[in-house]
């Protein structure tokens, strides 16, 4: 069967670009003209490309859809993405392939300065995208404006979607739609704080979510379902393998696991610690690029 009209597990759109890395002693950085920092390096990914790689090697189907630009940085995302054994079809656009600098401390944490290049009327056109919707058993939408657009015709054809809102303060409106339409939503405790359990409880309340994750870094992740009570259950988090390189790329890997239990039928909770194996990881390498295959998964599974 050709890829053309092969079967996805999960459709993941939009969501990627190059990142550059930039190594610091310490975060914030010191206020001054220049600061002396180690050997900067561009890595490709982005979260839509870290979950599609992610999911991938964990042994599932997997297809990307995004807008890039005909250009260098263009060229390393497609790169990346064959060899990552990703079906990718980009359509190009001509505010060219995002990009990210994200500076890292001592510990791993980041700081990350998003270019969101693309144009307000950015769109995907439905001839180019409902072929792959109709092949697909899952859809993850990343945040971008365009995405928003695929809603209607993914609830029409009845397909389950997950979303990641990473930071969102539940109070920026370009996130809500996607925290209220989709079926599986991740989100991260940064930027809610201590209102975060307020925050997904009033997800399911107000959204069509049966499950609500918030993944809060060393402090492990919180999962609320519908049926589930008002009270998050509390999944710890997983002891790396290996030191810590950086966290970059964590919680798209926390998402993939997460994404392979609910595709393979775990209950939420093993759904959760795949999650947090996945995520624990990605931290071992620069810029989650060795992401955790199935038999590593399952293995540090039956050891934690």
């Amino acid at each position: 069967m050709s890829r053309e009209s092969a079967k996805y597990d999960v459709l993941v759109v939009g969501g990627t670009g190059v990142d550059t890395v930039v190594r610091v002693d310490s975060l914030p950085v010191p206020l001054a003209d220049s600061v002396q920092v180690g050997p900067i390096e561009e890595w490709p990914g982005h979260t839509g490309a870290n979950v599609a790689l992610g999911t991938r090697a964990l042994g599932l189907e997997v297809g990307l859809i995004d807008c890039i630009g005909d250009d260098w940085t263009g060229s390393r995302v497609r790169e990346l993405l064959a060899r990552g054994d990703v079906d990718f079809a980009p359509l190009l656009s001509s505010a060219g392939t995002r990009r990210a600098v994200n500076l890292v401390d001592a510990n791993g944490r980041r700081m990350s300065f998003y270019d969101a290049r693309d144009p307000a009327d950015l769109r995907m056109p439905r001839d180019f995208y409902l072929p792959r919707l109709r092949r697909t058993r899952h859809v993850h939408l990343s945040v971008m404006n365009f995405a928003r657009f695929l809603f209607d015709d993914i609830e029409a054809l009845g397909i389950p979607v997950s979303t990641d809102l990473h930071d969102w303060d539940g109070l920026a409106e370009h996130h809500r739609e996607f925290a209220l339409r989709s079926d599986l939503v991740f989100l991260s405790s940064a930027g809610a704080g201590d209102n975060t359990p307020a925050l997904m409880r009033e997800i399911l309340r107000e959204g069509r979510a049966d499950t609500v994750v918030a993944t809060a870094g060393a402090e492990g992740s919180y999962l609320l379902t519908r049926d589930g009570g008002p009270t998050p259950h509390h999944i710890p988090a997983a002891a790396p393998h290996a030191p810590v390189v950086d966290t970059n790329g964590a919680g798209d890997a926390y998402v993939s696991g997460f994404l392979y239990g609910r595709l393979t039928g775990r209950d939420v909770r093993e759904c959760g610690r795949f999650g947090a194996l996945a995520g624990a990881h990605a931290c071992t390498a620069p810029v989650a690029t060795d992401p955790i295959t199935r038999k590593s998964l399952l293995a540090a599974d039956q050891i934690a």
